[in-house]
This record gives C-alpha cells, structure tokens and sequence, in this order.
C-alpha cells in the first residue's frame, strides 16, 4: 500500500525513555509514541492530488483499514511512529522545549517515483511534548489547515500538505475564546504531508543546550536527507554557511508569495518555520479583506501586532538571524572558524534581502501588469496601496478587477465599485481613485503591451478565489451540524484559484458585513 523507509527514526538518536509521560527529552530528537486511538474515526475529505501522489487510490483512501490508520487507530505496515523534540522563539521570546505536542510522525513514505513525504497526524493525542495539553485537535481548526494546506499549493505558494481529514467521533474541551468558558468540541484528526517537517527550532533547542554534538549530527543528516540536490562545499563551516543561503532564500521567496496574496501566518514563531521554506502550522492565519498592513488574524497578538501582514518580512528574517546564532555555536567562541562562520551567515542574510526584493518587484510587476518592474514604479505602486488602506477596500478584489479596466472612467467605477467595503468612503476616494487610474493606465501604455496580454499576466498573479475566514467559517458551522458538503465544494474551487468558475461567484465576493467581528470570521486564537 504505501512503502515505508524511516530515514529520520533510523540514523538519529531516540528517547531511551519509551513511556509516553510529559517530560524534558535530552540527548535525543525524537521520541517513540503511538497516535490515541479514537471513538469511531470518519473520513470526511481528503486531496486527491496528495493521494495519487503518495499512490493512493480513491478505494484505498475509502477502506476501513486506511482511514483507521489516518484516524489513529491503526497503523499502516511499516509505519514507526514518533514524535520530535525542537525549541523555539515565541514571540521573540526563547520557550525552551517546545516538540511536536499534537502531531505524531506515521514516517517517512518513497512513492513509485522514488520521492520522500513525511506524513504527520495532527490531533492524534498526546506525545512526551505535549506539557500540559491532551495531544488533541477540534474539527474547526483541523477543516482550517486542511483546506489551506491544499489552497495554498494550488496558489503557487511553497506550502506542506493535507491528504485527509478525519473526525473522531470524540469531543475535545477548548476555550476558544480564552475567556474561561471551555467547551466540548467535536475532535478530527489531519493527515500532513511534506518532504520534511523539520524546523528552525529542531536546530535551536540543542544549540540552547549546548549540544553540539547532536546539533551537527542533525545538521548533517538535513543537509543529506532534505537537500539532496545541492553541490555543497566539503568544508564543513562553508557547507553549512552556503546551506544557511539557501534557506534564506526559500524563505524569502515563501514570504514574497504570502505578501503577493494577502495571506497573513498569523504565528510565525521560530519553531513555525520550515527549514525548506514551506507554509507550515495553519492556525490564526488569515488573508487580507480590506487592505491594511497593520492586520493580523491573531487574537494573541491584536496589541502588538508583531506578526501582522506587513512586518512578515522583517519577521522572516528576524527569526533567520535566530536559526543562524543556533549554527554558529557549532563552533568555538571566538575562533578563526566562528569568525568565518558568522561572515557566512551574514552574506546568507544579505541573500534573504536581495532574494526577497527581487521577488517583491517581480510580484508587483505581474500583480500590476508591468512588463517590467521599473523603479520609477514605486510611487505610482506605493499610491495604490495607499488608497486601498484609506478608501478600506479589498485587496483580492480590486487586483483580480484592474485587469479590466480601461480608458471609460464610469465603466471602472462599476468594476470596481464592488472592491469598497464602505460606501461613504467610496464616495470620499472615488476622485482620487479615477486619478490614480489615469496615470496606471498611461503607465501601462509605455509597456506596449495589449490588453488581453496584460489581463493574462495579472490573472496569473491575483487569484479570484482565496480561503477567506468567512467561508472556511461557514464550512465548519455545516460540517459541525453533520454537512460537509461545503468542505468539499471549497477543496474543489480552491483547486482553480486563477480561473472564473460558473455558478461559484459567491467564493469570489468580498466579506460580508456579518463576517466583520464574527468569531472566526475575523481573528482568530491559537485555541485549537
């Protein structure tokens, strides 16, 4: 059915302890645990794109064993399940021992095509890790990630996937709002998909711990198992300087992408970052309705704000310079290898901001139709912006419309009357917005470029659909009264992001006014 190869359980060291108790694990990056079983686990959806990767049929996806073994409680052949140690910045702040809580390791799975997924279920009860909490996940959360896992691939955006999502037939107690009002939740289980699921924390907990032994071993086996395809110097402070680079990279570009569509992480904890540059752990995310950089769907983090849309790059990176102080302890203080070491990282971190400027001006030329990002664009891009902020209008609609808008002032204002989530702001910046038009449109005649040529290119750069709040909201409140048929219609729709589909204009529209303050329609709490 599938084939195994547990690479990472077989050539790292594991706990000695094999009891399943919550606890401080040294000298050891994973831990042997088995998923809890549950009351009567229920297949409710599952990505076929992801299935027929993995060499999965719809009947095998469908039989009791499988789904028992996705609900947890099975166990395929060959599979050793365990459970990872890493650490992690929270909020800037160091945490100590953090781990894999919630989310248990099935292993490591070849396809016929010789390529390697680590497949995780999240929700399947408690691990070593999971400190004071029950290893659970409720079905709202778990159809959160498993929609978005699977948006986000089909956007383009470096992302780890979603096979499956199961109910439990189990309730899981959750204080939602944090205000001291627990209550019983339906609990589902999400079966996620990546070439590796490793972190920078995976890095940062044994250089807290000044284990660097374990450290360069774990080092190495990324470098060897992840990132198979690079040509890395045999030196090993150059190796691990020119691996450092790539990473940045990844990240960089991972992020210009969340910036290209609004999408906003919402936790982008060290220990939430994906050493190969994927969009990982989909909790508080959210994506931009009426433009503001200052949003974040976080609860946690509605006074700060340090993980908001518009300081992800600057956080991005911040969380890199962490990932790389954990590497250079791998060498002496103050050593002629340290001081060479800490140049590397330095050019690695001046490889994030050149890799994401080019991206950005890259993603703005397409999201603009430019044929060429210029730099005397910025003003005319900046003004843009600008008068999406102050006019509150939506960010996905106003992009995917300006490809049509032409040189009939009132023919624009009714293309884009439905981008303003206010009218009376409307009328306020309905002037300023006919003047910004005119001097985009002179701009976009210097291009040479024809219109449907121009409208094509912006199409591929602004999706017409993205997993709103409110409608990943309004799947959960069916699939919580027993119908999940809106789960499956948005996974489908979600699969044509870039595409006009008949009959679904209404996963296209803006956010509805009831949707403004509603629980889970606007921000979100880590609670899940």
């Amino acid at each position: 059915m599938l084939t195994f190869d547990n690479q990472f359980r077989r050539e790292l060291p594991g706990d000695t302890e094999t009891s399943n108790t919550t606890r401080q694990v040294n000298g050891a990056v994973w831990s042997p645990v088995m998923p809890t079983p549950v009351a009567a686990p229920r297949l409710i959806a599952y990505s076929q794109e992801m299935a027929n990767e993995l060499g999965l049929s719809t009947a095998m996806m469908q039989s009791t064993d499988v789904v028992n073994a996705l609900g947890g409680n099975g166990v395929f052949p060959g599979s050793e399940p365990y459970a990872t140690v890493y650490g992690g910045h929270q909020f800037g702040h160091w945490a100590g021992q953090l781990g894999d809580g919630r989310a248990i390791y099935l292993g490591e799975v070849v396809n016929a095509a010789g390529t390697r997924h680590e497949l995780q279920l999240k929700g399947a009860g408690p691990t070593p890790y999971s400190r004071r909490a029950d290893g659970r996940a409720v079905l709202r959360s778990s159809i959160r990630e498993f929609l978005c896992s699977e948006a986000m691939f089909h956007l383009g955006i470096p992302t780890t996937r979603a096979l499956s999502l199961v109910a439990t037939g189990d309730k899981v107690v959750r204080d939602m709002f944090y205000d001291g009002n627990p209550e019983r939740e339906p609990g589902a289980i999400v079966c996620r998909v990546a070439p590796s699921f490793t972190r920078f924390g995976h890095f940062e907990i044994h250089a807290a711990r000044n284990d660097t032994g374990l450290l360069k071993q774990l080092v190495e086996f990324t470098i060897a198992r992840d990132f198979p395809e690079l040509d890395l110097p045999a030196d090993p402070i150059d190796r691990v300087g020119a691996w450092f680079g790539v990473i940045a990279e990844r990240t960089a570009v991972m992020v210009a992408h969340w910036m290209r569509v609004g999408f906003v992480h919402g936790v982008m904890n060290t220990d939430n970052m994906s050493i190969l540059g994927l969009t990982i752990d989909y909790g508080p995310y959210g994506w931009i309705d009426n433009f503001d950089p200052g949003w974040t769907p976080n609860t946690t983090d509605a006074e700060r704000k340090r993980y908001c849309y518009g300081r992800q790059p600057e956080i991005a990176r911040w969380n890199l310079e962490r990932l790389g102080s954990a590497l250079l302890t791998l060498t002496a203080d103050e050593s002629t290898e340290a001081n060479r070491l800490v140049d590397l990282l330095q050019a690695g971190m001046a490889k994030f901001d050149e890799i994401f400027d080019l991206a950005t001006r890259q993603k703005l030329a397409g999201k603009f139709g430019f044929a060429h990002w210029r730099e005397e664009d910025t003003p005319l891009v900046n003004d843009a912006f600008r008068l999406l902020v102050e006019a509150e209008m939506d960010m996905t609609i106003f992009f995917r419309r300006l490809a049509g808008v032409g040189i009939d002032p009132e023919a624009n204002r009714v293309l884009l009357a439905d981008a303003f989530y206010r009218q009376d702001l409307r009328e306020i910046h309905q002037g300023a917005l006919d003047l910004w038009l005119g001097r985009y449109l002179a701009r976009t005649k210097e291009d040479d470029f024809a219109q449907p040529d121009r409208a094509a290119l912006m199409n591929r750069f602004n999706p017409q659909y993205v997993m709103r709040n409110y409608l990943a909201q309004q799947a959960i409140d069916l699939a919580t009264a027993g119908d999940n048929s809106m789960v499956i219609e948005l996974l489908d729709v979600m699969r044509r992001p870039y595409e006009m589909q008949v009959g679904r204009e209404r996963f296209a529209e803006k956010r509805p006014d009831w949707a403004r303050q509603k629980a889970g329609c606007s921000m979100l709490s880590c609670s899940s």
